[in-house]
């Protein structure tokens, strides 16, 4: 990145704060909503995938540990109170807001087909890998414009859109939307978005791991102030997703479907040219 102009190292900030903001916010697309806008500054995605998940292993884990935290000194809704021999003997039981043996079952799932996905990165070359996130997000995009998200209705699809999910997560990190089809239906609500950070904290130090293994560069000195552009968008995206657990956004999600297919359009046409 050392290469950019003063001009593109403010677009990769502003990026930045968005992909904070939408990660805190609904619990995914910190990848996937900003990988597209990201390419377009400069399109090589083993540039930015580094700080990503370094961001997404940052935040996922903060967001738990203080929701969790949170919960627990607030003795919330979901703890249960055990009581012992004695009638003085109750203590109170705390209950995670991950739900982690749900998360464990689709880890279990997803766990072959991210290895793969993980080694499909390191031998495509990086056009082909853009091109290939273009039109993924492009498909995603046009979910979200008519209303009409991916959903499973089977365990076969479940199975089926995890392992799909997992792969993509293992070339670019950007399966999430796959992921939460199946998600959404098997897990609380109100566990949903820490559930996933959980998923997503596993699954990326996978990546991270295999980044390091390699050699890649992991752009450490620009995680000094893209770090902070990330934690502004995150302080945001908090209040954001308070705002989405009590009401559908779907005129949100239409937007940023026009605005993504657009996005992933022209980066296709810059791609093949």
């Amino acid at each position: 990145m050392s290469d950019l102009s003063l001009i593109q190292y403010g677009l990769v900030a502003l990026i930045f704060i968005w992909s904070g903001f939408v990660r805190s916010g609904l619990g995914f697309g910190g990848a996937v909503l900003s990988l597209p806008f990201l390419l377009l500054v400069k399109d090589d995605p083993l540039v930015f995938l580094p700080i990503i998940a370094v961001h997404l292993l940052v935040f996922s884990s903060l967001t738990i540990w203080m929701n969790n935290r949170s919960h627990n000194g607030k003795g919330g809704k979901g703890s249960q109170k055990l009581t012992g021999f004695g009638p003085d003997a109750a203590v109170k039981a705390t209950e995670s807001t991950v739900d982690w043996p749900y998360l464990w079952r689709m880890l279990r799932i997803m766990l072959v087909p991210k290895l793969i996905g993980v080694f499909g990165l390191f031998t495509l070359p990086a056009n082909v890998l853009s091109a290939i996130i273009f039109v993924i997000v492009a498909i995603y995009s046009v979910s979200y414009i008519i209303n009409r998200p991916f959903r499973s209705n089977s365990k076969t699809v479940d199975v089926a859109l995890l392992m799909a999910g997992g792969y993509i997560s293992g070339t670019s990190l950007i399966g999430a939307p796959l992921i939460i089809a199946v998600a959404a239906q098997h897990v609380a609500r109100e566990k949903l978005r820490d559930t996933l950070f959980g998923l997503w904290f596993i699954l990326v130090l996978i990546k991270l791991a295999a980044f390091i293994w390699v050699g890649l560069d992991l752009q450490l000195i620009h995680h000094l102030w893209l770090l902070p552009c990330a934690a502004a968008g995150h302080v945001i995206g908090l209040r954001f997703h308070e705002r989405i657990m009590k009401a559908e956004t779907p005129v949100f999600f239409r937007l940023l479907g026009i605005v993504l297919l657009i996005v992933s359009s022209v980066g296709m046409v810059s791609v093949l040219l």
